[in-house]
Order: C-alpha cells, then sequence, then structure tokens
C-alpha cells in the first residue's frame, strides 16, 4: 500500500518538529502505521455513521431506484427538501414501469421547486432506456451507469456503492471538504488537480465490503459535523487524524473561494385573461427551464417601462397584441448568480379574437385558474401564482 499526495503535508505523517518545519528534514510515518492508522480512521467512521445516520427513506431497504432518485435529487438541496420531494416521487412514481410511461409534464410538476429541471427529463430518458435495455432495473456496473443520462461519476459511484454495496468511491462538495482537512489539501476548489487528489484519497481510504456505510459516513459527517461554517471538531471521530486541526488551519480549507458577482435583473410578464380564462405557454425543449410553462414576458430594455415590456415581450412571442390593465405584485428570485425581479401584470387583448403565433414556446393552453396546479412553472411564476391564490386572484 502506498499513498502519494499534492498536498502540503502529507498524511498520516507525524508532527514537524522545529527543524524540520525549517524545511531540515521530513520524517514520514511508517507503513505498518500507516496501514494501522488507516484502519483506525475507517473504523471511527464507520462506528460514528452506525449511530448517528439520519433515518433516511432510501436507507430503510437500499433499493437502487430509490438510492438514484435521492441522489440526482440531492445535488444542491437541502436534505429535509430532498425527503419532502423524494416521498412525494415515490407516491407519484412507486416504481421504474410507472415513471417511464409518465408524461415530461407530470414528471416536471412533481419535480417543480427543485431546480436545474433537466436533472427531471434526464431521469425520465434513463427511466425508458432502463424499462428497454435493462429490464427496468439500474445496472450494477460503473461504465454502464455512465452512459446513461444525468449519471456522472459521482452518481454512478453513489449508486454502485449505496445501492449495491460494490467497493466504488465517490466524491461530493461534503467529501471534498472533510478530504481538504483531513489530508490538508491546499488546492484551488475546482481545479482538474484538486479533484484528480480527492478521487486518490476517497479511492485509498476506502474499506473493503464496507463502502455503502463508509461512503454514506463521509457524506453524513460533512452534513452534520465537518460543516462549511462553524465545524464542530469536539464531535467529530476524526478529529485525531486531521492535519488541518492539527496545523489550526481549519478556517483556510478547503481554500476560501472567491465571491461570486450577483447580477440584478428586471423582468415582466403579463396575465392574459380572455373570456375567463389565462392564456399560458411552454417553454421550448432546450431553453432555459425548458418545456416548463409560463406566461409571457422577458427581460426589460433599457429605459424600457415594465408595462412597455409585456406589451413588446407578447407581440415578439406571440403576435398578441396586448394592454395592461393592472399590476398584480413584483417577485424576487435568485437563479445561479442572477437575482431576478419579476414585475407582473394583469393584461387584456387589444382585439376581441385572436390566435397566437408562438416565436418563444412549442405550445400553449387557455384554461381556467383553477386547473393551472396541472402544469409546472419556473420559481418567480410560482411565487405570482401564490400571491393570485393567495389573494383570490384573478
Amino acid at each position: 500500500m502506498q499513498w502519494t499526495s499534492c498536498c502540503r503535508y502529507s498524511p498520516f505523517k507525524e508532527p514537524l518538529t522545529g527543524s524540520e518545519q525549517k524545511g531540515e528534514r521530513t520524517t514520514s510515518t511508517p507503513l505498518n502505521q500507516v496501514i494501522k492508522m488507516l484502519s483506525t480512521l475507517q473504523q471511527s467512521l464507520l462506528q460514528w455513521f452506525s449511530k448517528n445516520q439520519r433515518p433516511l427513506p432510501w436507507r430503510q431497504q437500499y433499493h437502487p431506484y430509490q438510492v438514484w432518485i435521492s441522489e440526482i435529487m440531492a445535488q444542491q438541496t437541502q436534505m429535509d427538501r430532498v425527503v419532502e420531494y423524494h416521498n412525494l416521487w415515490m407516491k407519484t412514481f412507486p416504481d421504474m414501469q410507472t415513471l417511464a410511461e409518465s408524461s415530461e409534464d407530470t414528471v416536471l410538476k412533481c419535480w417543480e421547486g427543485l431546480g436545474y429541471y433537466s436533472r427531471a427529463r434526464n431521469i425520465l430518458k434513463t427511466a425508458k432506456i432502463l424499462i428497454s435495455n435493462y429490464n427496468g432495473t439500474l445496472p450494477r456496473n460503473q461504465k454502464e451507469l455512465l452512459a446513461l443520462p444525468g449519471i456522472g461519476p459521482y452518481t454512478a459511484g453513489a449508486i454502485a456503492s449505496i445501492a449495491y454495496n460494490q467497493d466504488v468511491p465517490v466524491v461530493d462538495a461534503n467529501i471534498e471538504r472533510i478530504f481538504s482537512r483531513l489530508f490538508n489539501i491546499d488546492l484551488i476548489p475546482g481545479s482538474p488537480e484538486a479533484k484528480r487528489e480527492y478521487w486518490q484519497k476517497a479511492e485509498f481510504v476506502l474499506p473493503a465490503n464496507n463502502a455503502r456505510d463508509f461512503n454514506q459516513g463521509l457524506m453524513e459527517l460533512g452534513a452534520l459535523i465537518c460543516r462549511p461554517k462553524q465545524p464542530n471538531c469536539q464531535a467529530c471521530p476524526l478529529a485525531t487524524h486531521c492535519l488541518a486541526l492539527q496545523y489550526d488551519l481549519i478556517p483556510e480549507r478547503p481554500i476560501p473561494k472567491k465571491s461570486t458577482k450577483i447580477i440584478p435583473i428586471d423582468m415582466a410578464t403579463g396575465v392574459l385573461l380572455h373570456k375567463g380564462l389565462i392564456f399560458i405557454q411552454q417553454r421550448l425543449a432546450n431553453d432555459v427551464w425548458g418545456a416548463l410553462w409560463e406566461f409571457p414576458g422577458g427581460r426589460m430594455e433599457e429605459k424600457e417601462t415594465a408595462e412597455e415590456t409585456v406589451i413588446r415581450e407578447f407581440m415578439e412571442e406571440t403576435e398578441l397584441a396586448v394592454r395592461v390593465d393592472s399590476k398584480i405584485t413584483t417577485t424576487l428570485h435568485h437563479y445561479t448568480r442572477y437575482k431576478v425581479t419579476l414585475h407582473c401584470f394583469f393584461v387584456s387583448l387589444e382585439q376581441s379574437e385572436s390566435d397566437p403565433v408562438l416565436h418563444a414556446a412549442q405550445e400553449f393552453h387557455w384554461l381556467p385558474f383553477d386547473q393551472i396546479d396541472q402544469y409546472a412553472f419556473p420559481a418567480g411564476h410560482r411565487k405570482l401564482i401564490q400571491f393570485m391564490k393567495t389573494h383570490k386572484l384573478p
């Protein structure tokens, strides 16, 4: 067994003496001690996970289908929300066959609020492939998993190790943070060198025949103890092995990222009422929020009022001439690095009858407001709909 590292201090190395800190000499831990310390680390984490793991629904039976859905949902989502959505998903799509036979609209509606809707569309694509080619079962082979839509190295490793207990490492944001502190890795987060280092560490520390609990233990430790801010080092089962803690470098690991500049965007949208019905349109499949439904609208141009934007956008997107009747509300939501302010209006047709000509959508409906919950909308429009419900509009 051999360890290679590109971090500042080699893992499992004895504390540096004064002369060694000056660069005179560095003495690595003998191999037999490395093996012993690695075993202690593994057992400490496994014991901690056994006592402290959260009772998540997919942990009851570790059914591959449930594990897969949970892992896709958990990407950039808080665990309490994942549990809520996972329970709803399993009620709606209790098995792979039901999912594969469902419409994209139904899948997107069940996903509504989780964001990154390409994940939901890829789930549906994968379900159809699994029914056609794999008898409705997720493959155990990592290469086959990687060939499926929406499944990358992390998700493939998670399915293989958690669902099937195969000796496959995983690296997510929690594990990167743990390793950066545990092994004092001073590489730039997200860099190719850092990713390579993390995966090497994950493969090295993984105990044989116990990947399910060990990988989940790492992720659980990152979520509950080794948090991004104010980690609870006193309760950490790996504290005696942690080099960043030993060298008082916890606040500097991982290396802090530069703050992302938030870009403000002003947009406007119109709820078109005609003969008691509301107009909605479905976004193009390859667009942002593809295949979701919306009220027409768009970004405000320079020196343009919100009302003027609504009228212009309706004409550009549908060739419908509308007039603004009244202001409904203004919603605020965040999307990646954008802060979106959405000005919302009731509008009506300038002419008595007119058929839309779609230029920015693939389909449209006229429907009563009480049927709108059948369709999935982006965040800003969902907030608008909720405001209309709360205030009993229209």
